[in-house]
């Protein structure tokens, strides 16, 4: 490629001459170069953990002042997003609405390809809009390219606002990077095959974005020790997990958690402040609500009540 090419196209767009015989490999070959490749991703990916660090801190702040984590982008990137964000509630026992994503063509786009709404710079600032996003919240703007006008327009549209703005893009000094007041440019270079970004590209967000809500959620109180303490028992898997959790937080066997969870109608944080603070289904639920789901808020209410 030109240095004039390398001008007009994006990293992610590059051809990658490790694999420029791609198509005449067997099937092993094929797996090897691409695990080879997706080798370096971690790397890359741990050379912008201070970015990464930045943005959380950034989040938290926004969160604990009542405001919300918006995800957005367009095909790959969009639907990453909207993957995170929609393991949030179960894993950490939030709102939905606390953690949003936001994709170009909306949640159709998830399962089948509309791609050509990305083009539009102004839709990206009217999604947000319509999602009632204000200077309170925080946006995380996803896009391989960083050019995507989409995703940059709705950045641009954030900063306006004066709310946090964050990019998570693989090529360096793209529009994206100048529109957001934190830029993580995980660098993982050309894709096994070229331009198609859901391979190392999409492996680096997917990683970023678990580190985001991980961390941020974390920090906010929805996890004790490396125990999901707000996980929702919606199922026979999560209610045996929630089951072993309060054996190990609360110190009892398996007879008396299976009660004290049955008391708590299943609600593993309620069965939890019930036990530590010796108290009612009810005033736990009370603690819980003032808290807003956060367990050692809740108890913490509780002893000075």
């Amino acid at each position: 490629m030109s240095s004039q090419d390398a001008e007009r196209f994006p990293i992610t767009e590059e051809e990658n001459p490790r694999t420029t015989n791609l198509s005449s490999l067997s099937s092993l070959e094929i797996v090897s170069a691409m695990n080879g490749e997706d080798a370096g991703v971690a790397i890359a990916v741990r050379s912008v953990l201070p970015d990464i660090a930045r943005a959380v801190d950034g989040i938290v702040e926004r969160l604990r002042a009542g405001g919300r984590l918006f995800y957005i982008g367009t095909g790959t990137s969009g639907r990453l997003g909207v993957l995170d964000a929609a393991e949030c509630p179960p894993t950490f026992g939030v709102a939905p609405e606390l953690v949003q994503a936001v994709i170009a063509g909306g949640y159709e786009a998830c399962h089948r390809a509309v791609e050509a709404s990305e083009d539009d710079a102004l839709a990206g600032a009217h999604d947000l809009e319509q999602r009632g996003f204000t200077n309170a919240d925080a946006v995380v703007g996803i896009a391989a390219s960083g050019r995507t006008p989409y995703t940059v327009g709705a950045v641009e549209y954030a900063s306006r606002l004066g709310a946090l703005t964050i990019a998570i893009t693989c090529a360096p000094e793209s529009p994206i990077t100048q529109a957001a007041e934190v830029a993580i440019v995980p660098v993982v270079g050309p894709e096994v095959i070229a331009g198609s970004t859901r391979l190392k590209a999409g492996t680096s967000q997917k990683l970023v974005l678990n580190m985001l809500s991980t961390a941020t959620l974390t920090r906010l109180g929805y996890v004790t020790g490396n125990r999901m303490t707000n996980v929702q028992t919606r199922n026979a898997k999560l209610r045996e997990r929630a089951l072993r959790i309060l054996q190990a937080e609360a110190g009892i066997g398996e007879e008396r958690a299976r009660e004290l969870l049955d008391s708590a109608d299943g609600d593993l944080p309620v069965a939890l402040v019930m036990i530590r603070a010796g108290c009612s289904r009810a005033e736990a639920e009370r603690a819980l609500e003032r808290s807003e789901g956060v367990i050692r808020q809740a108890l913490e209410l509780i002893g000075k009540g």
